[in-house]
C-alpha cells in the first residue's frame, strides 16, 4: 500500500475534499509501480504538480529554489535516463503532491 497526500487545489482528486480532511489516497502498490502511474490513476496531470515529495524528500519541483532551501533530495530513486515520473514506488511509500500554484516553504 502507498499513500498519496494531496494539497491545495489537488485535494479535488481525493475522496474527502473538505479543508479539514487529510485528503489522502491509498493505493495498492501492485498496480502502481511508478510515480507517473499513480498520478494518472488519481487523475492528476503532471503539469499540475508543482512539487512532489517522496517519503518527505523532494523528488521534483518546478521551483529553482527547492534544493537551495535545504530540502533533502529523493533523486536517488529516479532511474538513470528517466524522469521523476519513472521513480519506482515500494510498499509503505508516501507521496506528497502540491499544485503548481502553491509556493514552497522554508523548513
Amino acid at each position: 500500500m502507498i499513500e498519496v497526500h494531496l494539497y491545495g487545489d489537488l485535494r479535488r482528486h481525493a475522496q474527502e475534499k473538505t479543508p479539514s480532511s487529510q485528503s489522502v489516497v491509498q493505493l495498492p502498490i501492485e498496480n502502481y509501480e511508478t510515480v507517473g502511474r499513480v498520478l494518472r490513476e488519481i487523475g492528476i496531470d503532471p503539469a499540475e504538480a508543482g512539487h512532489i515529495f517522496l517519503n518527505h524528500q523532494l523528488l521534483n519541483t518546478r521551483c529553482s529554489m527547492g534544493f537551495w532551501l535545504g530540502y533533502q533530495s529523493a533523486e536517488g530513486r529516479i532511474p538513470a535516463g528517466g524522469s521523476y515520473l519513472d521513480a519506482p514506488l515500494r510498499s509503505g511509500d508516501r507521496l506528497g503532491v502540491f499544485p503548481t500554484r502553491m509556493a514552497m516553504l522554508i523548513v
